[in-house]
């Protein structure tokens, strides 16, 4: 009875190295993967561009097209006073237009007089309590901004600037 005892002792130690060997299989191949990856990390980091990417580089800045601005006439308009003053309050109003392309802008010049007539009939209708404070501001930039873009389609007009803003 004594050599069953030793034989089951033989195969349980047989048993326990095999798993203990793929254990220690997955750790070194895991190591070397790891190791792998780190290394082209830190190659792809720290690879300085070659020449030949710096001046593509360079040249597609060059290549990328100026913004432009046009300056809009100045617009003197009166205002809706909604009943409730004796005069009609007036906006005074400078307007630049940004274009991001250069060529846009080319497109945009023959059409002011019709983003005038768009403005003057929209800013007539507000009350200088559509223009108080920030929030107000804000609103009518979008809203002029909006009307220019459907006035010059397919042209793009990219924000509408104020250079002065008077209401009296």
């Amino acid at each position: 009875m004594a050599k069953k005892p030793k034989k089951e002792k033989e195969e349980g130690a047989s048993g326990e190295e095999a798993p203990k060997s793929k254990k220690k299989l997955f750790m070194i191949v895991g190591g070397v993967v790891l190791l792998a990856a780190a290394g082209g990390g830190g190659w792809f980091f720290l690879k300085k561009p070659s020449p030949e990417q710096t001046a593509a580089a360079e040249a597609a800045a060059k290549a990328k097209n100026p913004i432009a601005f046009l300056d809009m006439k100045d617009m003197m308009i009166s205002m809706s006073n909604g009943g409730q003053q004796d005069r009609q309050p007036i906006m005074k109003i400078k307007v630049v237009l940004e274009i991001a392309d250069s060529k846009a802008a080319d497109q945009v010049k023959p059409l002011l007089p019709r983003v005038e007539d768009a403005f003057q009939v929209f800013m007539r209708e507000l009350r200088p309590s559509d223009l108080e404070g920030s929030a107000g501001m804000y609103r009518l930039k979008e809203e002029l901004l909006r009307r220019v873009n459907l006035t010059v389609y397919p042209a793009k007009v990219d924000a509408v600037l104020f250079k002065e803003l008077l209401v009296q």
